[in-house]
């Protein structure tokens, strides 16, 4: 995800979690207030169900990352395994399980269901709150008994997408995923509720195709993009082929096939 030009004013509510509270304060030089205040559009506050990022006029709940239940639960449960089009897209077959880099990983759903099929998984998210909840569901989401070894297959870096690129070292991700941010049409109130408040943080998208270059010569075998199905081409590039649903594609750029 990519950052907005105009942040919102945010603040962390003091809510009875205070190492929690101290360190992600000063993690996101943020300030801990008493209670929701009109001076702030956008609350964080931790709960027992973990971090969540809130409107302060109340019109939605907190949207949090929770890799043990909801949506996770259900595509991991219900998800069609091997034959869901991003496995496909980035190449699980057979016994290929590529290792995959996410670099625009937003809430880790995408992730998380690369990891329950069998994939090391890296994830890297600029939006500094954005990665503040991820890394806190990827705290607790370890913890379970379900979802733990998932979980312990994902990765996150504390970093951008650009410069965990320039930073890299070692073995070469054989994939790496981009999914960058885009209008939403969809009409349950979960992703009205995530989307709303993602908007906010992250705005435009406008800097997403200087990605598409770096990605093509940093990952071995491939680059996939998940794009709206009527998007054009990110930085104008045709990829090798699409694979193509209702609402969204997959555009994967090949550098090299997988040795089945």
């Amino acid at each position: 995800m990519l950052v907005a030009d105009k942040q919102p004013s945010i603040g962390l509510v003091a809510a009875g979690f205070q190492t929690q509270e101290k360190a992600l304060a000063q993690l996101l030089q943020l300030p801990l207030i008493k209670k929701a205040s009109p001076a702030y559009e956008l609350l964080l506050r931790f709960t027992n169900d973990g971090l969540g990022l809130e409107p302060v006029d109340g019109r939605s709940g907190a949207v949090r990352v929770d890799f043990a239940a909801g949506k996770s639960r259900h595509r991991r449960v219900y998800g069609g395994g091997k034959g869901q089009q991003i496995a496909k897209a980035v190449g699980v077959q057979g016994a290929v399980r590529p290792s995959v880099l996410d670099l625009t990983a937003g809430l880790g759903g995408d992730a998380f269901v690369l990891a329950s099929l069998g994939c090391e998984v890296a994830l890297a998210e600029r939006q500094p709150v954005v990665r503040a909840l991820l890394a806190d569901g990827l705290a607790r989401g370890i913890l379970d008994i379900d979802a733990g070894d998932i979980v312990a297959a994902m990765t996150l870096h504390q970093s951008d997408a650009l410069s965990v690129m320039q930073a890299w070292q070692g073995v070469a991700p054989q994939v790496i995923y981009l999914d960058p941010m885009f209008p939403h049409t969809g009409k349950s109130a979960q992703v009205k509720k995530e989307m709303m408040l993602f908007r906010q943080l992250v705005g435009t998208d406008d800097d997403a195709d200087k990605l598409l270059g770096p990605a093509r010569a940093l990952a071995s075998h491939r680059v996939v993009v998940k794009r709206p199905r009527i998007a054009p081409d990110l930085a104008d590039q045709k990829p090798t082929y699409r694979l193509e649903g209702k609402a969204n594609r997959f555009d994967i750029y090949v550098n090299q096939s997988f040795t089945k």
